[in-house]
Protein backbone atom coordinates (compact mmCIF):
# COMPACT_ATOMS: atom_id res chain seq x y z
CA UNK A 1 0.00 0.00 0.00
CA UNK A 2 1.52 3.33 -1.06
CA UNK A 3 2.16 6.03 1.52
CA UNK A 4 -0.43 8.79 1.50
CA UNK A 5 1.11 12.10 0.35
CA UNK A 6 1.30 14.89 2.91
CA UNK A 7 -0.40 18.24 2.48
CA UNK A 8 2.98 19.79 1.60
CA UNK A 9 3.61 17.10 -1.03
CA UNK A 10 0.22 17.74 -2.60
CA UNK A 11 0.78 21.51 -2.66
CA UNK A 12 4.19 21.09 -4.28
CA UNK A 13 2.79 18.69 -6.88
CA UNK A 14 -0.06 21.08 -7.65
CA UNK A 15 2.41 23.95 -8.00
CA UNK A 16 4.48 22.05 -10.54
CA UNK A 17 1.38 21.03 -12.46
CA UNK A 18 0.28 24.67 -12.59
CA UNK A 19 3.76 25.73 -13.65
CA UNK A 20 3.84 23.41 -16.65
CA UNK A 21 0.30 24.40 -17.60
CA UNK A 22 0.42 28.18 -17.08
CA UNK A 23 3.99 29.50 -17.35
CA UNK A 24 4.29 28.90 -21.13
CA UNK A 25 1.15 31.00 -21.63
CA UNK A 26 2.51 34.03 -19.75
CA UNK A 27 5.02 36.68 -20.90
CA UNK A 28 8.55 35.48 -20.20
CA UNK A 29 10.26 38.52 -18.64
CA UNK A 30 7.59 39.41 -16.05
CA UNK A 31 7.40 35.76 -14.98
CA UNK A 32 11.20 35.60 -14.73
CA UNK A 33 11.02 38.63 -12.44
CA UNK A 34 8.50 36.83 -10.24
CA UNK A 35 10.84 33.84 -9.92
CA UNK A 36 13.75 36.16 -9.01
CA UNK A 37 11.55 37.84 -6.40
CA UNK A 38 10.66 34.46 -4.92
CA UNK A 39 14.34 33.47 -4.86
CA UNK A 40 15.29 36.71 -3.10
CA UNK A 41 12.52 36.32 -0.55
CA UNK A 42 13.62 32.79 0.32
CA UNK A 43 17.26 33.96 0.46
CA UNK A 44 16.44 36.77 2.89
CA UNK A 45 14.68 34.35 5.24
CA UNK A 46 17.95 32.36 5.38
CA UNK A 47 16.28 29.07 6.15
CA UNK A 48 17.95 25.71 6.35
CA UNK A 49 18.41 25.21 2.59
CA UNK A 50 20.00 28.65 2.13
CA UNK A 51 22.33 28.13 5.08
CA UNK A 52 23.36 24.76 3.65
CA UNK A 53 24.02 26.33 0.25
CA UNK A 54 26.21 28.96 1.92
CA UNK A 55 28.10 26.32 3.86
CA UNK A 56 28.77 24.37 0.65
CA UNK A 57 29.79 27.50 -1.24
CA UNK A 58 32.12 28.55 1.57
CA UNK A 59 33.97 25.25 1.21
CA UNK A 60 34.12 25.62 -2.57
CA UNK A 61 35.27 29.24 -2.67
CA UNK A 62 37.16 29.69 0.59
CA UNK A 63 34.98 32.70 1.46
CA UNK A 64 34.35 33.45 5.12
CA UNK A 65 30.98 32.07 6.25
CA UNK A 66 29.95 35.44 7.67
CA UNK A 67 31.17 37.54 4.76
CA UNK A 68 29.06 39.78 2.57
CA UNK A 69 30.65 38.20 -0.52
CA UNK A 70 29.36 34.78 0.47
CA UNK A 71 25.87 36.17 1.10
CA UNK A 72 25.83 37.78 -2.34
CA UNK A 73 27.04 34.55 -3.92
CA UNK A 74 24.29 32.56 -2.21
CA UNK A 75 21.76 35.10 -3.46
CA UNK A 76 23.01 34.58 -7.01
CA UNK A 77 22.84 30.84 -6.35
CA UNK A 78 19.20 30.98 -5.30
CA UNK A 79 18.35 33.08 -8.35
CA UNK A 80 20.10 30.52 -10.53
CA UNK A 81 18.17 27.70 -8.84
CA UNK A 82 14.82 29.41 -9.35
CA UNK A 83 15.74 30.23 -12.95
CA UNK A 84 16.08 26.48 -13.49
CA UNK A 85 12.47 25.96 -12.39
CA UNK A 86 11.19 28.83 -14.50
CA UNK A 87 12.93 27.39 -17.55
CA UNK A 88 11.76 23.80 -17.13
CA UNK A 89 8.17 25.02 -17.21
CA UNK A 90 8.90 26.68 -20.58
CA UNK A 91 11.08 23.98 -22.12
CA UNK A 92 8.26 21.74 -23.43
CA UNK A 93 6.92 24.60 -25.56
CA UNK A 94 10.32 25.88 -26.73
CA UNK A 95 11.23 24.99 -30.33
CA UNK A 96 14.18 22.61 -30.61
CA UNK A 97 15.88 25.02 -33.00
CA UNK A 98 15.84 27.73 -30.34
CA UNK A 99 17.25 25.39 -27.69
CA UNK A 100 20.13 24.40 -29.99
CA UNK A 101 20.78 27.96 -31.18
CA UNK A 102 20.96 29.42 -27.67
CA UNK A 103 23.19 26.67 -26.26
CA UNK A 104 26.87 27.52 -26.48
CA UNK A 105 28.88 24.30 -26.31
CA UNK A 106 32.59 23.64 -26.01
CA UNK A 107 33.73 20.09 -26.67
CA UNK A 108 30.64 18.81 -28.49
CA UNK A 109 32.99 16.89 -30.80
CA UNK A 110 33.84 14.55 -27.93
CA UNK A 111 30.27 13.23 -28.08
CA UNK A 112 29.80 13.39 -31.85
CA UNK A 113 33.11 11.69 -32.72
CA UNK A 114 32.78 8.95 -30.11
CA UNK A 115 29.24 8.03 -31.17
CA UNK A 116 30.22 8.18 -34.85
CA UNK A 117 32.95 5.64 -34.09
CA UNK A 118 30.32 3.27 -32.71
CA UNK A 119 31.35 3.63 -29.09
CA UNK A 120 29.02 4.40 -26.20
CA UNK A 121 29.18 7.61 -24.17
CA UNK A 122 28.51 8.25 -20.48
CA UNK A 123 28.02 11.96 -19.86
CA UNK A 124 28.45 12.73 -16.16
CA UNK A 125 27.51 16.10 -14.71
CA UNK A 126 27.12 17.87 -11.38
CA UNK A 127 23.85 19.53 -10.39
CA UNK A 128 24.52 22.79 -12.18
CA UNK A 129 22.68 25.24 -14.41
CA UNK A 130 19.76 23.72 -16.27
CA UNK A 131 20.60 20.05 -16.80
CA UNK A 132 17.20 19.38 -18.40
CA UNK A 133 17.90 22.08 -20.99
CA UNK A 134 21.29 20.49 -21.63
CA UNK A 135 19.47 17.22 -22.21
CA UNK A 136 17.11 18.92 -24.64
CA UNK A 137 20.15 20.26 -26.52
CA UNK A 138 21.71 16.80 -26.66
CA UNK A 139 18.52 15.30 -28.10
CA UNK A 140 18.21 18.24 -30.47
CA UNK A 141 21.64 17.59 -32.00
CA UNK A 142 20.82 13.95 -32.62
CA UNK A 143 21.72 12.04 -29.46
CA UNK A 144 18.68 10.73 -27.57
CA UNK A 145 19.84 9.26 -24.29
CA UNK A 146 18.97 7.33 -21.16
CA UNK A 147 19.08 8.77 -17.65
CA UNK A 148 18.11 7.86 -14.09
CA UNK A 149 15.78 10.04 -12.01
CA UNK A 150 15.47 10.31 -8.25
CA UNK A 151 12.03 9.17 -7.14
CA UNK A 152 10.30 12.33 -5.94
CA UNK A 153 7.34 12.58 -3.59
CA UNK A 154 4.46 12.46 -4.14
CA UNK A 155 4.24 9.89 -6.92
CA UNK A 156 2.18 12.27 -9.05
CA UNK A 157 5.09 14.76 -9.10
CA UNK A 158 7.54 12.02 -10.04
CA UNK A 159 5.28 10.94 -12.91
CA UNK A 160 5.00 14.53 -14.15
CA UNK A 161 8.77 14.93 -14.08
CA UNK A 162 9.23 11.69 -15.99
CA UNK A 163 6.61 12.76 -18.55
CA UNK A 164 8.35 16.14 -18.90
CA UNK A 165 11.74 14.53 -19.57
CA UNK A 166 10.33 11.87 -21.85
CA UNK A 167 8.63 14.67 -23.78
CA UNK A 168 12.08 16.16 -24.38
CA UNK A 169 13.26 12.86 -25.85
CA UNK A 170 14.93 11.19 -22.86
CA UNK A 171 14.50 7.63 -21.67
CA UNK A 172 14.03 7.84 -17.89
CA UNK A 173 14.70 5.02 -15.43
CA UNK A 174 13.60 5.44 -11.79
CA UNK A 175 16.42 5.36 -9.24
CA UNK A 176 14.23 3.25 -6.93
CA UNK A 177 11.01 1.34 -7.35
CA UNK A 178 11.75 0.07 -10.85
CA UNK A 179 12.71 -3.41 -12.01
CA UNK A 180 16.06 -3.26 -10.20
CA UNK A 181 18.06 -3.63 -13.41
CA UNK A 182 19.09 -0.04 -14.02
CA UNK A 183 22.81 -0.75 -14.34
CA UNK A 184 22.23 -3.61 -16.76
CA UNK A 185 19.97 -1.39 -18.87
CA UNK A 186 22.50 1.45 -18.91
CA UNK A 187 25.32 -0.95 -19.79
CA UNK A 188 23.27 -2.36 -22.66
CA UNK A 189 22.60 1.14 -24.01
CA UNK A 190 26.27 2.13 -24.12
CA UNK A 191 27.44 -1.28 -25.41
CA UNK A 192 25.16 -0.64 -28.37
CA UNK A 193 26.83 2.71 -28.98
CA UNK A 194 24.22 4.84 -27.24
CA UNK A 195 24.46 7.75 -24.82
CA UNK A 196 23.75 7.79 -21.09
CA UNK A 197 23.59 10.97 -18.95
CA UNK A 198 23.92 10.76 -15.18
CA UNK A 199 24.26 13.22 -12.27
CA UNK A 200 27.49 12.28 -10.60
CA UNK A 201 28.60 14.39 -7.62
CA UNK A 202 26.05 13.36 -4.98
CA UNK A 203 25.50 9.74 -3.97
CA UNK A 204 21.88 8.82 -3.27
CA UNK A 205 22.41 5.07 -2.94
CA UNK A 206 24.64 4.84 0.19
CA UNK A 207 26.98 2.63 -1.85
CA UNK A 208 29.03 5.37 -3.47
CA UNK A 209 32.78 5.75 -3.89
CA UNK A 210 34.83 7.92 -1.55
CA UNK A 211 36.69 10.78 -3.25
CA UNK A 212 38.44 13.97 -2.23
CA UNK A 213 36.36 16.97 -3.25
CA UNK A 214 37.46 20.51 -2.40
CA UNK A 215 39.79 19.20 0.29
CA UNK A 216 37.37 16.91 2.12
CA UNK A 217 35.91 13.45 1.64
CA UNK A 218 32.55 12.76 0.06
CA UNK A 219 30.93 9.92 -1.85
CA UNK A 220 29.98 9.99 -5.51
CA UNK A 221 27.75 7.54 -7.42
CA UNK A 222 29.52 4.39 -8.58
CA UNK A 223 27.46 4.13 -11.77
CA UNK A 224 29.34 6.45 -14.17
CA UNK A 225 32.89 5.21 -13.44
CA UNK A 226 31.73 1.59 -13.23
CA UNK A 227 30.06 1.84 -16.64
CA UNK A 228 33.29 3.17 -18.12
CA UNK A 229 35.39 0.40 -16.55
CA UNK A 230 33.03 -2.48 -17.36
CA UNK A 231 31.78 -1.51 -20.81
CA UNK A 232 34.60 0.54 -22.32
CA UNK A 233 32.27 3.49 -22.88
CA UNK A 234 33.82 6.96 -22.91
CA UNK A 235 33.16 8.81 -19.64
CA UNK A 236 32.86 12.51 -20.47
CA UNK A 237 32.42 15.12 -17.71
CA UNK A 238 30.00 17.92 -18.65
CA UNK A 239 29.75 21.27 -16.87
CA UNK A 240 26.42 23.07 -17.36
CA UNK A 241 25.94 26.75 -16.54
CA UNK A 242 23.96 29.84 -17.45
CA UNK A 243 25.49 32.23 -19.99
CA UNK A 244 23.54 35.48 -19.93
CA UNK A 245 20.02 34.66 -21.11
CA UNK A 246 21.39 31.57 -22.86
CA UNK A 247 23.11 28.38 -21.70
CA UNK A 248 26.65 27.09 -21.68
CA UNK A 249 27.95 23.52 -21.70
CA UNK A 250 31.58 22.44 -21.52
CA UNK A 251 32.14 18.78 -22.39
CA UNK A 252 35.57 17.65 -21.29
CA UNK A 253 37.81 14.97 -22.74
CA UNK A 254 37.34 11.37 -21.70
CA UNK A 255 38.40 10.33 -18.20
CA UNK A 256 40.97 7.58 -18.84
CA UNK A 257 40.61 4.15 -17.24
CA UNK A 258 43.92 2.92 -15.76
CA UNK A 259 45.41 -0.10 -17.52
CA UNK A 260 46.66 -1.65 -14.27
CA UNK A 261 44.90 -2.49 -11.01
CA UNK A 262 41.82 -4.31 -9.81
CA UNK A 263 38.38 -3.31 -10.97
CA UNK A 264 37.78 -1.58 -7.63
CA UNK A 265 41.03 0.39 -7.97
CA UNK A 266 40.20 1.40 -11.53
CA UNK A 267 36.71 2.57 -10.57
CA UNK A 268 38.12 4.59 -7.66
CA UNK A 269 40.72 6.24 -9.90
CA UNK A 270 38.13 7.12 -12.55
CA UNK A 271 35.77 8.52 -9.89
CA UNK A 272 38.52 10.76 -8.53
CA UNK A 273 39.45 11.93 -12.03
CA UNK A 274 35.83 12.81 -12.72
CA UNK A 275 35.53 14.67 -9.41
CA UNK A 276 38.66 16.69 -10.17
CA UNK A 277 37.03 17.99 -13.36
CA UNK A 278 33.85 18.83 -11.43
CA UNK A 279 35.94 20.83 -8.94
CA UNK A 280 37.28 23.03 -11.71
CA UNK A 281 33.86 23.55 -13.31
CA UNK A 282 32.14 24.39 -10.03
CA UNK A 283 34.95 26.78 -9.11
CA UNK A 284 34.42 28.62 -12.41
CA UNK A 285 30.62 28.84 -11.97
CA UNK A 286 29.86 28.51 -8.23
CA UNK A 287 26.63 30.51 -8.48
CA UNK A 288 25.17 27.84 -10.79
CA UNK A 289 25.91 24.89 -8.51
CA UNK A 290 22.57 23.94 -6.97
CA UNK A 291 23.71 21.99 -3.94
CA UNK A 292 21.27 22.78 -1.12
CA UNK A 293 21.89 19.48 0.70
CA UNK A 294 24.64 18.08 2.89
CA UNK A 295 27.35 16.56 0.71
CA UNK A 296 30.61 15.97 2.57
CA UNK A 297 30.89 13.04 4.98
CA UNK A 298 31.83 15.21 7.96
CA UNK A 299 28.66 17.28 7.40
CA UNK A 300 26.53 14.16 7.05
CA UNK A 301 27.99 12.82 10.31
CA UNK A 302 26.79 15.96 12.10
Amino acid sequence: MSEKPSVTDRVVAAGFAAGWALVPLLPERPVAAVFRFAADRLWRRRGRSVRRLESNLARVTGLDRDSRDLRELSRAGMRSYFRYFHEIFRLPSMPTEEVVRRTHVMGAEHVHDTVAAGRGVVLALPHMGNWDQAGAWLVGVGHPFTTVAERLKPESLFRRYVAFREGLGMEVLPLTGGDGHNFATLAMRVRRGGVVCLPAERDLTKSGIEVEFFGATTKVPAGPPLLAVQTGAALLPAIVYFEGDDWGIKIHEEIPVPEEGTRQEKVAAVAQGLTDVFEKGISEHPEDWHMLQRLWLEDLAR
